[in-house]
């Protein structure tokens, strides 16, 4: 511990650190999660834990958060030796978590969400009329305003977060602890919530941001721990380090932050698209006329702000949802609707597809491993016995060569999908859509909540693929993903394409401005104006 306080300036002697953790250590059978982790959070700071997939840093949080017990170690808070048992002894030692995936109620109000589980008496109108209170003073003091009386279906994804921080500033929670809080939210709604973060700190909070962003990393945080392979191997504080350092502690090697390519070398069309339209259940359009084309050895980025359509574009073309226009592959026509407008016709077709939604479109999480690679191409002669079964071995074995091949971890093809993090669940969708060498592959958010290690392999995937003459369909709310990868950039608001852009010739502003709305000449003139 001398070493870690050493590092952040001996704070320990003025003031006791918010959250100490001494040699804890977590293994899930032959799997060592945590082993002698020492981290020490100062009181009213922001602290990063950054790390690759798998490296430990949430079952870390799930431990002082109580819901692991560590093997071994202690946790103390506030310089107090504080046993976490379950996440109620964490709220009552002031600990709060907001999760990943966020745990709302969707169909309860804002504050009957904020007082679930923590109600007073048998009468809610007595706890509701408290929470209406403090909601409002807690949105005057830090800036979280939501409507009290607004369903959780019906708020934009970062207000669900705020209620997620609200719940647990409800809960008088001086330590906040959020796991990746910006995988689902777009570029503005991440920066009002480093905005809303530096509030709570200034105000005194100490807060603990989890996150594979080194951007986010360099501009929020006061301190960061770097974790690899279930160790702690640096604590240092944010503005004597640089993304290079952090990315190589990190890994362990040198990273390449930038993507290197050589120029397209586009061949025929492999995509064409035509008035492309999609309603949804309610009979709203969603896509209104969208027409664009692909050709061979070319990536083409689809940029917007989540909810203009791109969702859809990759459904319709992906064979998930009917739509009506004209589209043809390699020439020949695409059924949009009615019979061959399903996934298996477009893989038959060449068309591999990696959803937005790990979770819900790309894995069956309480499926092994081995059996989520053969989703969708379990008719490939390469994994059929017979006419009746399925080589299971044959499945297992490539499998393994895959997992190899991504570094997905741990390298267990029979462990259940719910049991790799995120970021190694990312890499089994894209291996397993990558690897069948498809025509056209349409890719979706395909490094969210994936470590900068993986972000560089799957991106030197992505060229590759181009490379070999593939088509390649972007969509990214990562700006700098969609600049760096594509080779031309569309851009999509409110159902529409506003603009066809080179990335070598446009800038963030400019694409800012097509992404809300403005069309292509005003754009164009407003940037001009910039510069």
């Amino acid at each position: 511990m001398a070493a870690l306080a050493d590092t952040l300036g001996r704070q320990e002697t003025a003031a006791p650190f918010a959250i100490e953790l001494r040699g804890i250590s977590k293994a899930f059978g032959p799997v060592q999660a945590n082993k002698d982790i020492n981290i020490a959070v100062p009181k009213g700071t922001i602290h990063g834990i950054i790390g690759e997939n798998g490296a430990g840093k949430s079952t870390l949080m799930s431990i002082l958060y109580g819901f692991y017990k560590a093997d071994s170690g202690q946790i103390l808070v506030g310089g107090h030796p504080t046993p976490i048992p379950d996440s109620q002894s964490a709220i009552r030692a002031g600990i709060g978590m907001v999760f990943q995936h966020f745990k709302l109620v969707q169909n309860f109000t804002v504050l009957e969400n904020i007082v679930l589980g923590a109600e007073e008496g048998a009468l809610l109108n007595t706890s509701l009329g408290k929470a209406r209170q403090v909601l409002k003073s807690l949105a005057q003091e830090y800036g979280l305003n939501v409507d009290p009386d607004a369903l959780i279906e019906d708020l934009s994804v970062g207000h669900q977060q705020r209620v997620e921080i609200l719940k647990a500033l409800y809960r008088q929670a001086d330590i906040l602890i959020l796991d990746e809080p910006t995988g689902v939210l777009t570029p503005d709604e991440a920066d009002h919530l480093f905005r809303i973060l530096r509030g709570l700190r200034d105000q005194g909070k100490t807060i603990i941001l989890i996150t594979h962003k080194l951007r986010e990393i360099m501009e929020a945080t006061d301190n960061v721990s770097v974790m690899r392979r279930g160790t702690m191997v640096a604590t240092v504080k944010t503005s004597e380090t640089s993304p290079e350092q952090l990315a190589e502690l990190m890994v362990g090697r040198k990273v390449l932050l930038e993507v290197q390519k050589t120029p397209p070398v586009p061949g025929k069309v492999v995509l064409s698209v035509e008035n492309l339209r999609v309603r949804d259940e309610d009979g709203v359009e969603r896509l209104r006329g969208v027409s664009l084309e692909i050709r061979a050895g070319e990536i083409l980025g689809i940029a917007g702000v989540a909810g203009n359509g791109q969702s859809e574009l990759l459904a319709a073309l992906g064979g998930m949802v009917k739509a009506s226009g004209v589209a043809l592959l390699n020439g020949a026509p695409l059924p949009l609707a009615g019979p061959g407008a399903d996934g298996q016709s477009r893989r038959e077709a060449g068309v591999a597809h990696v959803p937005e939604d790990r979770h819900h479109h790309g894995l069956i999480l309480d499926f092994a491993a081995w059996e989520n690679v053969a989703f969708g191409y379990h008719n490939d002669p390469k994994y059929q016995k017979s006419a009746l079964f399925m080589d299971n071995a044959a499945l297992r074995a490539d499998t393994e060569r895959k997992m190899a091949t991504y570094d997905v971890r741990p390298p267990i093809p029979t462990l259940e999908a719910k049991n790799f993090s995120g970021g190694n669940q990312q890499k089994i969708v894209v291996a397993r859509e990558v690897e069948q060498n498809p025509d056209l592959l349409l890719i979706g958010q395909p490094t969210r909540g994936v470590d900068i290690g993986a972000i560089e392999f799957i991106h030197k995937q992505l060229v590759a693929l181009r490379d070999a003459g593939k088509a390649i369909l972007l969509v990214s709310v990562e700006l700098d993903e969609i600049m760096s990868l594509s080779d031309r950039i569309a851009v999509m608001f409110d159902g529409q394409i506003m603009g066809m852009r080179d990335p070598a010739r446009t800038d963030e502003r400019e694409l800012g401005l097509l992404m809300a709305g403005m069309t292509g000449e005003n754009a164009g003139a407003m940037k001009k104006e910039a510069h």
